[in-house]
């Protein structure tokens, strides 16, 4: 079942692989195959928007949620234009969309996330996976559920050796225990304040801020929730030494996104040959 979505603010490319999600596979076409709960979708870019392809019509209310609809991102890179940084990161990275992910999945895949890079990410999510989520097919081929909290609870760290995760084993069984005990209630998590549920979550063994404030971004979209990793620092560093602008009031965790891509990109080093895009989008920036 195809659905014609008219948006100017949803580039593919930039929203999936922009280290929010973890799962979604692209194809030698450019479209996108991806998964979350019991849901599959097949998602291409087109002139005006996307075209999503769900095995019923009945699932395109749940995709047009994950993809944060609702959201009028213009009007938010318009309120971001009153500082000139921001505004530069915002026109560049204009299609990325905060994804409103399951928490579950949210949760374990950015305790896998920790001092660790994205293609290895991929692969540790990916296995675990394949080894204890189930199966589903579709029209784009065969997809694997994430597992629940209670399948992951009850193995051993032996058990999970296959993914090759590391010390992040310990935390991955620790999060799964008490999300299925109900030591902690995932459900509640929506109902509460950005810094209570920051505190909420950090009962789980090797969840600190950062990964808090992931998944409370990714997950429960309280979007003025700031994860900060070593990019962001730098950022906040040279660019806000005397704190963020008033602009990103309540939208810091969308401000954070567009900064992130746009400063993670200047990989040219300035004594290369070529053009230093380093430089150039520093002073794009300082305009």
């Amino acid at each position: 079942m195809e659905f014609h979505w008219k948006t100017r603010h949803l580039d593919l490319e930039q929203t999936l692989e922009s280290g929010q999600c973890f799962r979604w596979k692209r194809q030698d076409d450019g479209s996108y195959n991806g998964i979350s709960g019991r849901h599959i979708l097949h998602i291409r870019q087109c002139e005006d928007g996307v075209i999503l392809e769900t095995r019923d019509k009945s699932e395109n209310d749940y995709w047009l949620d994950y993809f944060d609809s609702q959201t009028d991102y213009g009007r938010i890179i318009e309120r971001f234009s009153a500082d000139n940084t921001l505004k530069a990161a915002a026109e560049e990275n204009r299609g990325i969309r905060i994804l409103r992910q399951e928490p579950f999945e949210t949760l374990i895949s950015f305790i896998i996330s920790q001092n660790n890079n994205i293609p290895r990410i991929k692969g540790i999510i990916s296995r675990l996976c394949d080894c204890f989520g189930d199966e589903i097919s579709g029209k784009y081929g065969v997809f694997r559920t994430f597992p629940t909290a209670e399948r992951i609870a009850a193995l051993s760290p032996d058990d999970l050796s296959p993914l090759r995760a590391g010390f992040r084993v310990r935390y991955i069984l620790d999060a799964a225990q008490k999300v299925s005990s109900g030591i902690v209630d995932l459900e509640i998590i929506n109902d509460m304040s950005l810094d209570d549920g920051r505190e909420y979550l950090k009962k789980i063994t090797g969840v600190g801020d950062k990964v808090a404030d992931c998944v409370l971004l990714f997950a429960y979209h309280k979007i003025d929730a700031f994860p900060s990793d070593v990019w962001i620092k730098r950022i906040t560093a040279e660019y806000y030494a005397d704190g963020l602008p008033e602009c990103l009031e309540g939208y810091r965790g969308i401000a954070q996104q567009y900064l992130y891509e746009y400063f993670r990109k200047m990989t040219v080093p300035e004594n290369s040959a070529g053009t230093d895009k380093t430089s150039e989008r520093k002073e794009k920036a300082l305009i």
